[in-house]
């Protein structure tokens, strides 16, 4: 058992940043991130014997940290506000593209980059990201055209990042 704790220590040093990086994108919260990525190393700690055999325990540290994000909107029933009651987007003080794209990812609404996380960044299909957010591959496909084309409305100097036909 000592053995398992040590594994797992050494896991979470090694893992843990990376993992909140991914789940930072998603949630675009840095404290509800952390918040997140700490409930889900607990799971894993839990269930150490089992995620440490996983093909790659840091995946499903993620996915846990995102499945307890969708729990705790589906408890809150969001609803999503319409995008002409939000303020015009502010151009980023230092136009590089990462934060040019943060900038643009914070004004969707949360399911919107969460699939948009789980398509591009974690490269889920549709069908998977379907079963992570316990929705339909249609519903996969409608948001993700939709918050494609938001984010080119919101960041129009991201076209060829976000492409003209998606």
């Amino acid at each position: 058992m000592g053995s398992q704790r040590l594994d797992f220590a050494e896991f979470y040093r090694g893992a843990r940043d990376e993992c909140l990086r991914t789940v930072l994108v998603s949630v675009g919260d840095y404290d509800a991130a952390q918040e997140l990525v700490d409930e889900a190393f607990a799971r894993a700690c839990a269930s150490w014997r089992k995620v440490s055999r996983h093909p790659a325990p840091a995946a499903w540290v993620v996915r846990t940290a995102l499945n307890v994000n969708i729990s705790r909107w589906r408890r809150r029933k969001l609803s999503e506000t319409p995008l002409a009651q939000y303020d015009a987007p502010v151009p980023a003080a230092d136009p590089t593209i990462r934060l040019t794209l943060e900038q643009a990812l914070r004004r969707l609404t949360p399911r919107q980059r969460t699939v948009l996380v789980l398509r591009y960044f974690e490269d889920l299909t549709e069908v998977q990201t379907a079963a992570e957010l316990g929705i339909s591959s249609g519903a996969v496909k409608s948001m993700s055209r939709d918050a494609l084309r938001r984010l080119r409305e919101l960041a129009p100097e991201l076209a060829d990042l976000v492409g003209a036909d998606a």
